[in-house]
């Protein structure tokens, strides 16, 4: 990304509880070209990126939703208020990152499938266990820009780079810039939105609810171009 679109952290602006106390739909619209920011110990710089890749859940009306068999402990956050963060375990081996929509007791939630990675690169290969080298090019080894989607295109890539566990951030504050885990806003406009039928379920999987950039290379599955 051109460096005139990135954005100190100073200039990244919290979302607020109201942004998330809405219907998912359009909270993953507008999530488009936010900034996710991991903040990580005074020694470390913190991690930021951009979302370009989302999905709507829409609470216990939606068959693919977590929330569709009621409210449980597992899944009590997405039934709480808006805002926090949801993360759970698939396939046994990788975290996925949602934030909760809609007011208090009522469920609803966005998936983060990808981002574009901003500041913090070489933190995030270490954490995804890829080699950062200045020269030379193989599959285990982030060289260059067209390298970086190997970090966070895809769910468990993005929650694995930016250290994103469910014992750790679940039940999160993302509305909260002291907190770890945060989202922002640094005034970028997000433009050729596209949707799409969201892609891995198997439940309700024609429903037109999974939204990202078009032609941005760091979108998991199959590329989409805008003409």
């Amino acid at each position: 990304m051109p460096e005139s679109q990135k954005s100190p952290l100073s200039a990244i602006h919290p979302l607020s509880r109201e942004f998330f106390a809405r219907d998912p739909r359009h909270v993953a619209r507008q999530l488009l070209g936010k900034v996710l920011v991991r903040a990580n110990s005074r020694s470390s710089a913190p991690l930021t990126a951009r979302i370009v890749e989302v999905e709507a859940y829409l609470g216990e009306e939606d068959p693919a939703a977590h929330a569709a068999a009621g409210r449980t402990l597992r899944n009590s956050v997405l039934f709480g208020p808006p805002g926090y963060a949801y993360i759970y375990f698939i396939y046994g081996n990788h975290y996925c990152l949602n934030v909760s929509c809609e007011p208090e007791g009522k469920a609803g939630g966005v998936l983060f499938r990808a981002l574009e990675p901003l500041s913090g690169i070489e933190q995030m290969a270490k954490a995804r266990g890829i080699e950062v080298r200045s020269t030379g090019v193989n599959s285990s080894r982030v060289n260059s820009k067209k390298d970086w989607p190997k970090l966070t295109s895809g769910p468990g890539r993005l929650c694995e780079a930016f250290g994103i566990t469910r014992a750790r951030d679940n039940g999160c504050d993302l509305t909260k810039p002291t907190g770890s885990l945060w989202i922002g806003d640094d005034a970028y406009r997000a433009r050729d939105i596209l949707t799409t039928p969201r892609i891995g379920i198997t439940k309700a999987a024609d429903m037109p609810l999974r939204y990202l950039l078009g032609g941005n290379p760091y979108v998991s599955g199959r590329k989409i171009r805008t003409k």
